[in-house]
C-alpha cells in the first residue's frame, strides 16, 4: 500500500502574477478572490487539494512588494510567517513580464529554502510570454533549483498544472490528512462572505479606490423558514477611509452598491447551500490603514 503524502505548501510572487487564479484552478474551486489589482490578497488562504496522494494544504499569500507603507509591512508578515511554517514553498512568476527587482528579493529570500521549492511559470499563453527568460532568471539567481521542479503553466486553462502537482506531491513528507476529503478550503463562512463582497468592489472601483477598502461583517443570524429552508442573513458594511469616498462606492441612486451586492450574492449562491439576504451598507473608517489594530484584525484574521 503506497503511503500518504501530507504538506503544508506556501505561495508566493510579485503581486498579480496568477497566485490566486492557481489556487483556485487547484483545489477546483473558488477558494481566493482573484482581481486585476496587485495585492488583492491581504491574508493567508488556505486551500486543499486531495489526490490519491494524500493532501496538499496551499497557504496564499499577499503579492510580495517593497514599501514602506505600514500595510504593505503588515502583508510581508503574512507571507514571511507562511514560509516559516510551510513544509514546501510553491514560487510563482509570471512569464510574460520580465523578472525585476521584487524577483530578485524573492530569490534572495528562496535561497536558504532551495530543497524544498517549486517553481511555476505562469501565464505562458500571453503575448509577450518568455518562459526561457524566466528560466534563466531562476537558474541564475537560484543556481540550487533542480530543472526538473521548473514548471511552465497557465493557470487560467490549468496547463501543466497536473504535472506541478505530481512535483509537490512527490516532494512532500509523509503523513495522514489533517482534513475530511470533502474540505477545499478551511475558511469561516464570514471571512468567505467578506471577501467575495471586496472582490466584487474592488474589481468595480479599481480605479478609484481598491486598497482604501475593506469589508466589515457586522451581524450574521441564520433562520429557517419552512417553505424554503435555511436563511442566512447578514449585514457588511463596505469601510472607507474618507467621507468623500462612500459617494463612489453607493453610486448614482445607489447604482453602484446595488451591482456589487448583486455581483456578490451570484456568487455566494454557488459557493454556499443556504440562500442568503444580504444587507449591504457603506461607512466610513478613517486613516484605517494607519492603524495597527484595525491591520491586525482584517490581516491576521
Amino acid at each position: 500500500m503506497e503511503l500518504k503524502k501530507c504538506a503544508f505548501t506556501a505561495i508566493i510572487g510579485r503581486p498579480s502574477v496568477g497566485k490566486s487564479t492557481l489556487l483556485n484552478k487547484m483545489c477546483g474551486e473558488k477558494v481566493a478572490i482573484v482581481s486585476t489589482v496587485p495585492q488583492t490578497t491581504r491574508n493567508a488562504i488556505r486551500g486543499i487539494v486531495n489526490r490519491e496522494q494524500g493532501q496538499l494544504i496551499f497557504v496564499d499569500t499577499p503579492g510580495r512588494h517593497s514599501s514602506e507603507k505600514k500595510m504593505n509591512k503588515k502583508l510581508m508578515e503574512v507571507s514571511n510567517r507562511a514560509l516559516t511554517e510551510s513544509d514546501l514553498v510553491l514560487y510563482v512568476m509570471d512569464a510574460s513580464r520580465a523578472p525585476g527587482t521584487e524577483e530578485e528579493e524573492i530569490a534572495v529570500l528562496l535561497t536558504p529554502l532551495t530543497q524544498k521549492c517549486v517553481i511555476a511559470v505562469n501565464k505562458i499563453d500571453a503575448k509577450d510570454a518568455d518562459f526561457n527568460r524566466s528560466k534563466e532568471f531562476i537558474l541564475q539567481h537560484l543556481p540550487l533549483i533542480s530543472e526538473d521542479n521548473i514548471f511552465s503553466i497557465c493557470a487560467k486553462t490549468g496547463d501543466g498544472i497536473d504535472d506541478l502537482l505530481l512535483a509537490l506531491y512527490k516532494m512532500a513528507p509523509l503523513g495522514e490528512n489533517l482534513y475530511d476529503a470533502e474540505y477545499y478550503t478551511d475558511q469561516d463562512t464570514e471571512f468567505r462572505i467578506a471577501e467575495i463582497i471586496r472582490e466584487k468592489a474592488i474589481n468595480r472601483l479599481r480605479q478609484e479606490l481598491p486598497h482604501s477598502l475593506y469589508v466589515d461583517i457586522a451581524d450574521m443570524e441564520f433562520k429557517e423558514d419552512e417553505k424554503t429552508g435555511t436563511q442566512l442573513w447578514v449585514r457588511a458594511f463596505i469601510i472607507v477611509e474618507r467621507e468623500s469616498q462612500k459617494g463612489m462606492v453607493v453610486g448614482k441612486g445607489g447604482e453602484m452598491i446595488k451591482a456589487i451586492r448583486l455581483s456578490a450574492l451570484k456568487d455566494l449562491k454557488r459557493i454556499f447551500d443556504w440562500k442568503i439576504d444580504l444587507d449591504l451598507r457603506v461607512k466610513t473608517g478613517k486613516d484605517w490603514r494607519q492603524k495597527d489594530h484595525t491591520l491586525k484584525r482584517i490581516i491576521d484574521r
